[in-house]
């Protein structure tokens, strides 16, 4: 396929995927149980964390943590007891368990009550991507007292992660897709910066398609995927996460 086919190719699948019956099976169902600002982010934030292994499994977990989160994460991250925190120790998703998820809790509180929010911190930093900003969210992040453990828990870019899934849920906030998918409720960051949650999927498909050379997921094989992304749409380049995975996952392309 030359650029024109390949685009128009993909073009076609993003239609067929960004359709509200994704959400049916896809993490993003978990902050759809929310409505306001702040209660879809920190439950996209936290869902997204553990969006890795079993699609169903994760659901599942995501589901127990707002649950343990009283279905109500902002006014849990804000007000919280001693007691409350107790209860979260029986927490456990693979390699995430109830000591990440408190610490996890007692940063949101220093994010939102000390640097405006999540949004503020990644927009803070925003610059023409948004791998800069990652790594500017983990320093904030971590910069309360932590157990070391939790750190793997928050990706780096500067440290050749592709920080799959910290770009998908910056996705799902910052992609107005009016299709009913991604929130797009953070407006002080473009589309245009946004990238590709680059994993397994997405990358075979994207090499075997032309995309992609690099045979490692990593930030270096991200900025690779990202340039040629922008050359098919340079607005709105992440949309094509929709027709990788899906061609990746739902076709077996």
């Amino acid at each position: 396929m030359n650029i024109t086919e390949l685009k128009s190719f993909l073009d076609e699948k993003v239609l067929e995927y960004n359709q509200p019956k994704f959400v049916e099976s896809d993490p993003i169902q978990i902050p759809y149980q929310f409505h306001q600002k702040e209660d879809i982010e920190i439950a996209a934030f936290l869902t997204a964390t553990i969006a890795w292994g079993n699609r169903k499994m994760i659901n599942n977990n995501a589901k127990r943590m707002m649950e343990l989160l009283g279905n109500s994460p902002y006014d849990f991250i804000m007000n919280h007891t001693k007691e409350d925190l107790e209860k979260l120790q029986s927490f456990v998703h693979r390699t995430f368990n109830g000591t990440d998820l408190i610490f996890f809790v007692k940063a949101l509180k220093n994010i939102y009550k000390n640097h405006g929010g999540l949004e503020a911190v990644f927009a803070n930093a925003s610059t023409e991507n948004l791998q800069e900003s990652i790594s500017h969210f983990k320093e904030v992040f971590f910069s309360i007292p932590h157990p070391e453990r939790t750190r793997k828990h928050v990706s780096d870019p500067k440290k050749g992660s592709a920080a799959k899934r910290i770009n998908m849920f910056l996705r799902w906030m910052v992609r107005n897709d009016k299709a009913g998918v991604d929130f797009g409720i953070w407006k002080s960051i473009s589309p245009s910066q946004l990238s590709c949650p680059l994993d397994v999927h997405s990358g075979n498909v994207a090499r075997k398609l032309g995309l992609l050379q690099r045979k490692q997921n990593d930030a270096k094989a991200l900025l690779e995927l990202d340039t040629a992304l922008r050359k098919l749409d340079p607005n709105d380049p992440v949309k094509y996460d929709f027709a990788l995975f899906g061609l990746g996952v739902f076709e077996k392309f």
